[in-house]
């Protein structure tokens, strides 16, 4: 696969792994547009990734993320922005077609009270006691006492799928790929120890010469 017109290799480097797994989420669900979806870690990769393709899609995109953080997500085109050091999202009033929790930070538990009936909720985490895995068996045999509200685990599947996408997207000016830091290869440990300490926005580069 040939790289986009135009995009550098640090971008088309960044632009795979955290879309193809933001694909999974999407296409895991029956999407349709103006539905209502909540991006909990809308900085991350994961994140970053997956409020640019809802915003394809037109869906109505709430994002969760750190003040110094709100115009980013809104340039990829959130409409609303919940500061998760200054309220839990958890207790939003507003109800969601689907909460997307790509850095595992929650839980369906949590997250089932802002879901709409018939919502889904998908973690890139397994969560405690790998509960992600157990709830998309559990949920749908007791759906009459939940609404239907659902847990999906986002298997990912169709890497050229999600790679023709992006690819795609790249060259119609409406993708790019969030990238917070730079290192040559001779800096590897220094760029592991920055991403370890969890506060990166979008993705982290090694340049190979």
């Amino acid at each position: 696969m040939t790289i986009p017109k135009d995009v550098t290799y640090e971008k088309a480097a960044a632009s795979f792994e955290g879309a193809h797994y933001a694909y999974n989420f999407i296409n895991k669900v029956n999407l349709e547009k103006g539905d209502k979806v909540l991006v909990n870690g809308a900085t991350g990769a994961i994140g970053s990734a997956a409020v640019q393709l809802l915003k394809h899609f037109d869906a109505d995109i709430t994002a969760v993320c750190a003040e110094k953080n709100v115009d980013l997500v809104k340039s990829l085109g959130a409409s609303r922005v919940v500061d998760y050091t200054k309220s839990d999202f958890t207790t939003d009033k507003t109800e969601y077609d689907f909460v997307f929790d790509t850095i595992g930070k929650s839980s369906y538990f949590k997250c089932s009270r802002i879901l709409k009936k018939d919502g889904v909720y998908i973690s890139s985490d397994l969560g405690y006691m790998v509960q992600n895995l157990i709830l998309p068996l559990i949920t749908p045999v007791i759906k009459f006492f939940i609404k239907n509200k659902k847990s999906v685990f986002p298997t990912p599947k169709d890497i050229m799928g999600s790679m023709n996408l992006i690819r795609d997207l790249m060259e119609q000016g409406k993708f790019s790929a969030v990238i917070d830091r730079s290192y040559p290869l001779e800096q590897i440990i220094e760029a592991y120890k920055y991403v370890e300490e969890g506060h990166k926005t979008g993705n982290v580069v090694i340049r190979v010469k």
